[in-house]
């Protein structure tokens, strides 16, 4: 498969080719829809937490006599029927991830790059560079190319200028080779990758 190139200016750079066991596959929902839930999954904290009755601070007196009143025998006010007592069965503190394999995990990432090259949403710039580092200036560029929502994905390192000057758009992410994922890519209408990208793409998933 061959993809145009362009600069960010919107002149075209020539012409890139790339394998079509990455960016040729036919989309899963299945297996994409398996890695984003991964995803979500593992980057959810997980730190909520209600006292149960043995870390809440109450009295240990017993409350009334045992027997004679014409009520429930009760010893405590700890129980979660009572006001200030623990909580029976709340949340604990946990990991909510899940366990996905890897081959399945790269395998999902082939397939949300295959989305977007199947559904012309997939832009091959030359290089992601800003030399005065203005946002003002990027955004005119961008413009100039119809990005309004887009995942732009350089080698592995950025820009610095570059980063700077995107990081005050809405609606634009910029990551390195070494970070892109299915989750980003799918949340963006438009993916964006330098020439440097899909060479580290390629060697990748070699």
């Amino acid at each position: 498969m061959e993809l145009n190139v362009t600069t960010l200016a919107g002149k075209s750079a020539g012409k890139v080719s790339v394998s079509d066991e990455v960016f040729g596959l036919e989309p899963r929902t299945d297996i994409l829809q398996r890695m984003i839930r991964y995803q979500l999954l593992k980057r959810q904290q997980g730190t909520h937490k209600a006292k149960d009755r043995g870390e809440v601070s109450m009295t240990t007196a017993k409350m009334y006599r045992q027997k004679g009143t014409g009520r429930a025998r009760h010893g405590s006010k700890k129980p979660g029927l009572f006001r200030g007592g623990g909580k029976s069965f709340g949340p604990v503190v946990r990991s909510h991830a899940i366990d996905l394999p890897k081959k399945v995990r790269a395998l999902a990432l082939k397939h949300a790059l295959s989305v977007r090259a199947k559904s012309d949403s997939l832009i091959v710039i030359d290089e992601a560079k800003a030399g005065d580092a203005k946002t003002k200036a990027l955004a005119v560029q961008f413009a100039g190319l119809g990005l309004t929502s887009a995942l732009i994905v350089d080698g592995a390192a950025l820009d610095d200028g570059f980063a700077r000057a995107a990081r005050n758009l809405k609606g634009v992410d910029v990551l390195p080779v070494q970070g892109i994922n299915v989750y980003d890519i799918l949340r963006r209408d438009t993916l964006v990758l330098t020439k440097a990208a899909l060479e580290a793409l390629e060697e990748r998933f070699k």
